[in-house]
């Protein structure tokens, strides 16, 4: 078994006992080792074992080979025993190339070398290691199963456990609870949670350790209730919980939103002092932050051990994620100046909390941070960075960086997609979007609502409808998010009947499905339909939040339903705690002030507990010029140019005002007062969607469009018609001092009709809709001429100005001259 090169004399041996602890004594093995030549020339596979466990022990991997290479350098040939630690002391060194090549090289094996050889996981074939051991006809013992279990489920292929367990069964191990636990283990990866149960009830005598593999097995696969229904059972049988049951309980007990029974788990962890392990405390973390609780997550995090930089991470995460981004900050300065080290999750976390508080400057010294440690090259952390600059309106510094990243997926497209539809740039977010589509980048739901959310903008029902095409190809139709933003983009292309069908089509409604439905319809002047919505709303699971009444005060304030909106909102203050925000202020004053009641909207304007805002005067002062009350008008200008002198709408409806009275001489002042002070008006703008394209046309400007004759052409035929059908030029509307056949031309060329009369041109007579768009609000006079226009020319005629839609038909339009 063993050579020497010389016999050991008994003298040499005693010497050699004598010195056997200060040997034992000296720093590394490989030390020992050339300390003990000194005493005794030759080594026997008992002195190397004991040497190798100390490299072992003491995580020595160079003595570890300064050891083996003296074996060879001295031609000896170790026992099975000491090969078997040489073997285990290689692949805990992780030198798995090396212990495979020293197990090919070994005279003699045993169960014990092929166990061992299995955790270094080197072998390429597990399958036909175990087949060799068998053939070689080795011990097949629980210890041989249960770790060639573990190395099936380690190297992703667990569902070769299925032929291991028939060896089992015929061995008769399966009611060994080891054996049984990793049976269990490997059946959970696959997702075969019958056959772990079957495996489970099994075992004769059942350890924590299988209960909590069966547990992990249902939690993991999805079946929370019956984990706790195991759990519970477990109880009974009295068996204490462990770490591991109590982290599964928790997480069981979080994804079925059974939150006071997670809370009951966590009185159970204090009394048996797990809440300082390391899973279940992350647990507790989990609970706490989802519940929204941050000062009992913030406690719980105190009390856990923070060596890790796993508690860190998750809680700078759920700050940011729910909004605290002050604290996340902090947060991460404590776990750096606490010499923990960032990982990739972290700088992810962090770099969102800054996106949502558009932290620029924080986020560019991150940047530095993120390059310096090489974190630049993982793709979620470059897409953070990318949505940091984004949301700080940093679009050139996000396109250079998306630019440079060489590994980009669907979610680095989506960022910078939604970057640009938040700016406004709906052109460039489309431009993306079609080139995400021509490198064959895989479609989420994400990029579908972006994208349907940017046809929103535009107002584009062409490209929206083909967006909407291939989110159904894509199956990302049914997602809430995808059906929410086509709610809200048929909505905003003015076919509410399109918006209806896409809410009804999904089967779990939320919060903004119902909202966007209801803003459609108040949008759309349909405000007894909205009020409809929100009574169904109110009686399914879904609780109205502040956008909800906003939206039914809008439609309240478009349709003049003075007693329902302010019940509405009463019964948001009374009924929902629901604490008033500057818009639904913004709402009532319109209300009030339109329907005449301009002392009770001005008290009300009064009485908000904070600064009112420029939207607020703004209706204020809209108001009042439509009841022709100078004196609250004055009073409403004077707040406004207080906040912002520059507002450019609060100078036009002063001017607008004087022009009404024909004040001349005030109109002349203020346009005046506009001139010193570098104040524009916006120019009126309208435009049309045809075929891919959109056409604008501003009042009185048609020279530029290449067909202006035809349009000119159409625009005579149809004041003709109009004329004829009774149609009088509304001269009031024209606001300046000019004499009546001027006004007369100068209404008919105002931009909505230029647009109309392209469309009625260039879109078949197939095409019953024409959809115009408009920057500012429709005048008196284009309303009169669209309703009998929609009569002459018999389609619907579909106007979407500044404050809502419009519907002309057969000379009606659908806001009952209520504008």
């Amino acid at each position: 078994m063993i050579r020497f090169r010389r016999t050991i004399t008994l003298s040499e041996i005693r010497r050699f006992k004598r010195f056997g602890k200060c040997y034992l004594s000296v720093r590394t093995a490989a030390s020992a080792l050339e300390w003990s030549k000194s005493i005794i020339p030759s080594l026997d596979s008992h002195t190397y074992s004991k040497l190798l466990r100390r490299c072992i022990g003491q995580n020595d991997p160079i003595s570890t080979k300064a050891i083996h290479c003296d074996v060879v350098k001295r031609g000896i040939c170790l026992d099975l025993f000491a090969s078997n630690i040489l073997l285990d002391a290689y692949v805990k060194a992780g030198f798995a190339k090396d212990a495979l090549n020293l197990f090919d090289e070994m005279p003699e094996r045993n169960h014990v070398s092929y166990v061992t050889l299995s955790r270094a996981n080197a072998c390429e074939d597990p399958v036909g290691l175990y087949t060799r051991l068998h053939r070689e006809g080795h011990e097949l013992n629980p210890h041989v199963f249960t770790s060639f279990l573990k190395w099936f489920v380690s190297v992703d292929k667990a569902e070769i456990g299925w032929w291991l367990h028939s060896f089992i069964v015929k061995l008769g191990f399966t009611s060994n609870a080891f054996v049984g636990a990793a049976l269990i283990n490997a059946y959970a990866v696959c997702g075969d949670v019958d056959s772990a149960r079957s495996v489970f009830e099994g075992i004769l005598r059942k350890d924590v350790v299988a209960w909590a593999g069966i547990v992990s097995c249902y939690v993991e696969n999805g079946f929370l209730e019956d984990s706790l229904k195991l759990l519970s059972r477990m109880g009974m049988e009295g068996l204490m919980p462990n770490n591991y049951t109590f982290a599964c309980a928790l997480k069981a007990s979080i994804g079925l939103g059974a939150f006071d029974y997670a809370k009951s788990v966590h009185g159970r962890i204090l009394k048996t002092c797990y809440e300082l392990d390391p899973r279940v405390g992350i647990g507790l973390l989990q609970l706490y932050t989802q519940l929204g609780d941050m000062s009992d997550a913030l406690q719980v995090f105190s009390e856990v051990p923070k060596s890790d930089v796993v508690p860190w991470s998750l809680m700078i995460a759920r700050f940011g994620q729910n909004a605290y981004c002050d604290e996340a900050v902090d947060l991460f300065i404590r776990m750096r100046q606490a010499f923990v080290v960032p990982n990739e999750f972290t700088f992810t976390s962090i770099l969102n909390a800054c996106a949502i508080g558009k932290y620029h400057g924080l986020g560019k010294q991150l940047h530095g941070l993120v390059v310096k440690g090489g974190f630049d090259l993982d793709v979620y952390v470059s897409n953070a960075l990318i949505d940091v600059y984004a949301k700080c309106e940093k679009m050139d510094t996000a396109v250079k960086l998306f630019a440079e990243l060489s590994n980009r997926n669907e979610v680095s497209w989506n960022t910078i997609i939604v970057g640009y539809a938040n700016l406004d740039e709906a052109e460039e977010a489309l431009s993306l979007f079609r080139e995400a589509l021509r490198n064959q980048v895989s479609v989420t739901e994400v990029t579908c609502s972006s994208a349907i959310g940017v046809c929103a903008s535009l107002a584009s029902m062409e490209l929206g409808a083909q967006v909407h095409g291939l989110a159904i190809k894509t199956n990302n139709a049914e997602k809430v998010a995808v059906s929410n933003s086509l709610i809200d983009m048929y909505a905003k292309c003015g076919d509410i009947k399109h918006a209806q069908s896409a809410f009804e089509e999904i089967e779990t409604k939320d919060v903004p499905s119902w909202n966007a439905l209801i803003s459609g319809y108040s949008t759309h002047g349909l405000s007894r339909e909205a009020l409809r919505i929100f009574d169904v709303m109110k009686e399914s699971d879904c609780k109205p939040n502040a956008l909800t009444f906003l939206g039914v005060l809008s439609g309240c304030s478009n349709a003049g339903l003075i007693d329902e909106g302010v019940e509405c909102f009463e019964s948001m203050i009374r009924d929902h705690g629901i604490e008033p925000r500057l818009e639904h202020y913004t709402c009532m004053v319109r209300l009030l002030g339109r329907s005449g009641q301009l002392e009770r909207a001005m008290k009300l304007i009064e009485g908000i507990p904070y600064e009112p805002s420029v939207m607020i005067w703004r209706a204020m002062l809209s108001a009042s010029i439509d009841q022709n009350n100078v004196d609250f008008a004055r009073r409403a200008a004077e707040e406004i140019l207080k906040i912002d002198p520059m507002d450019e709408a609060t100078y036009v409806l002063v001017s607008n005002m004087y022009a009404g009275a024909k004040e001349w001489a005030n109109v002349a002042s203020v346009r005046r007062s506009m001139k010193e002070r570098g104040v524009k008006k916006e120019p009126g703008l309208s435009w049309v969607e045809h075929q891919g394209g959109v056409h604008y046309f501003s009042v009185g400007r048609l020279s530029h469009h290449p067909d202006m004759k035809l349009v000119n052409g159409m625009l005579e035929w149809l004041n003709m018609k109009a004329k004829r059908a009774g149609y009088v030029p509304d001269r009031k509307a024209v606001l300046h001092d000019m004499d009546g056949e001027e006004k007369d031309k100068r209404l008919w060329f105002h931009s909505e009709r230029l647009a109309l009369a392209f469309g009625l041109v260039r879109m078949p007579l197939s095409r019953n809709r024409i959809l115009i768009i408009k920057n500012l609000r429709i005048c008196s006079d284009c309303h009169s001429a669209m309703k009998v226009i929609s009569s002459i020319v018999q389609r619907d005629l579909v106007i979407r100005d500044m404050n809502r839609f419009h519907h002309f038909h057969d000379g009606v339009c659908s806001c009952g001259d209520y504008w």
